[in-house]
């Protein structure tokens, strides 16, 4: 533990620059990123907010029998005392913070902690307070010019066009039941129960699961899926485990093996719209050519997407090398779901299927702690950096940003915009740009060596936006995972067969 001890003598003066407080601030470190600072505010600059707060009080209070502003001081005293201590009390707390952050250099992550209501102003003597803050870290800024780099390469063909066409066109397909027995690609309608012991964790019902070789969960995965159920017929059970990730939420369950009984109710198949006028309308295109136009600047979207995660992670890389200093568990698990939200922000942006988006959520929640460490130191040393370059974001670059995405998810850039701020990832957005901007800061010096892009990997996941056990014996119906889907993808079509 170190400790940092400064007292302020002069006495502040009524001055242009406003009134200066004579503090006697103590901060010591606490842990990472954390400090604990104890600050004493002289009665003498009690007395000078009380005067000022008693001013203000007096001039518009209402006493039967005065005039405003010739009320006598003793009886707005006695009238209004508890006003008076909660004005003089925020405006002690407000300037003292202020004065506090810009002497002492802190630099908070997030509000002090402590209960504000639960401060008293004393009659007599002097007021002390302390508190918990989190701070950003402090470290040496690497050298991030001239740095080399790897960027892979790859063209966009009519074949790449083909596939993700098909996968396009499943979006708006529907589920129809089959009479055959399960083959690879088709889905199954099943149950699953997954148990610890004699413990259920989870049971969920009636949910359509595409034969691939991997289900993702957000805290696990059951792989050999299409092995085991490939010939299957209706009322087919078949048993297997998977072993919970070591990062899963629930702490008591990492690394645990859980029992997973599968129950076919019913085989599917996908049955695919014609690509006729009325579907090109109802998606947004004249004809077949604009939307096969669309896809192919979507793929190359994507393109440039994975060469910019590509170039990022090299840069991360090397930026980040030197950067050893812990931080505290708790932030970490604040900003789980916040990183977990841009990542999915960045790939909704590129144009990524709702199916890829979720198999990689799942995949981030199965290694969510130390993904999310990594990334928040990244976000530390990109954010020194943007500062040091005066890298700024205008309102015409989150525009932008969702004008794109609200071509790509078919709807308006209103509705767009209006469901960021609900949910509040626009802040998210902000920052994202921001430190993509740092980032192409760092490319602009960078010496580039292409190197080609290795093939798209075959896509073998069929993933579950659920945790095994995050809900102790819950039964889960399959509509939950359509409404999901659905939403998640945000056309208007009768399922989402993908």
């Amino acid at each position: 533990m170190t400790e940092d001890t400064t007292a302020v003598a002069d006495v502040g003066e009524e001055a242009q620059t406003g009134y200066k407080m004579s503090l006697d601030v103590n901060i010591e470190t606490t842990g990472p990123c954390r400090k604990h600072i104890r600050v004493k505010v002289p009665r003498q600059d009690l007395q000078h907010f009380h005067s000022e707060a008693l001013k203000e009080v007096a001039d518009s209070a209402a006493v039967p029998g005065f005039r405003p502003g010739r009320v006598p001081a003793a009886l707005v005293e006695r009238r209004f005392k508890k006003e008076l201590s909660d004005q003089v009390r925020q405006q002690v707390l407000m300037q003292s913070l202020e004065q506090l952050a810009e002497e002492h250099k802190l630099d908070p992550i997030n509000e002090p902690d402590f209960d504000v209501e639960s401060l008293v102003i004393p009659e007599d003597g002097d007021f002390e307070y302390e508190f918990d803050v989190e701070v950003r870290p402090d470290f040496d800024l690497p050298t991030y010019s001239g740095l080399k780099i790897e960027r892979p390469i790859r063209d966009v063909t009519e074949a790449d066009v083909d596939d993700y066409l098909e996968k396009f066109l499943g979006q708006y397909g529907t589920l129809v039941d089959v009479e055959t027995p399960a083959a690879k690609g088709d889905f199954v309608n099943v149950t699953m129960a997954f148990t610890h012991g004699d413990k259920l964790l989870r049971k969920i019902e009636n949910i359509p699961v595409q034969l691939k070789s991997i289900v993702g969960f957000q805290d696990t995965q059951l792989t050999g899926f299409d092995e085991l159920l490939v010939g299957a017929t209706p009322e087919t059970v078949k048993t297997t485990t998977v072993v919970v990730a070591s990062e899963a939420e629930q702490v008591e369950m990492r690394g645990e093996t859980v029992a997973v009984e599968i129950r076919v109710n019913k085989i599917q198949q996908v049955r695919k719209p014609d690509l006729n006028s009325e579907l090109l309308a109802r998606i947004g295109f004249d004809t077949e050519e604009d939307l096969r136009s669309e896809i192919r600047r979507m793929l190359e979207r994507q393109v440039q997407f994975e060469q910019r995660q590509a170039t990022r992670r090299q840069v991360l890389a090397k930026i980040t090398e030197s950067a050893d200093w812990d931080l505290p568990e708790e932030l970490v698990r604040k900003q789980v779901e916040n990183a977990l939200r841009r990542e999915v922000l960045e790939m909704k942006q590129s144009g990524f299927t709702t199916d890829q988006i979720r198999a990689r959520e799942n995949e981030l929640r199965q290694k969510s702690i130390s993904t999310t460490r990594q990334a928040l130191k990244e976000h530390f040393v990109l954010d020194r950096i943007a500062t040091q370059e005066n890298v700024e974001v205008a309102p015409h670059d989150v525009e932008a940003e969702i004008h794109m995405m609200a071509i790509q998810q078919g709807e308006s850039p209103r509705r767009v915009r209006a469901r960021l701020q609900k949910s509040g990832v626009i802040e998210n957005l902000e920052a994202q740009i921001r430190e993509r901007k740092a980032v192409d800061v760092i490319l602009k010096t960078a010496e580039f060596v292409d190197v080609p892009m290795p093939a798209p990997t075959e896509d073998n996941v069929a993933s579950i936006p659920l945790s095994v056990c995050g809900i102790s014996a819950v039964t889960t119906g399959g509509s939950d995972h359509d409404h999901d889907h659905d939403h998640d993808h945000g056309h208007d079509h009768d399922h989402d067969a993908t």
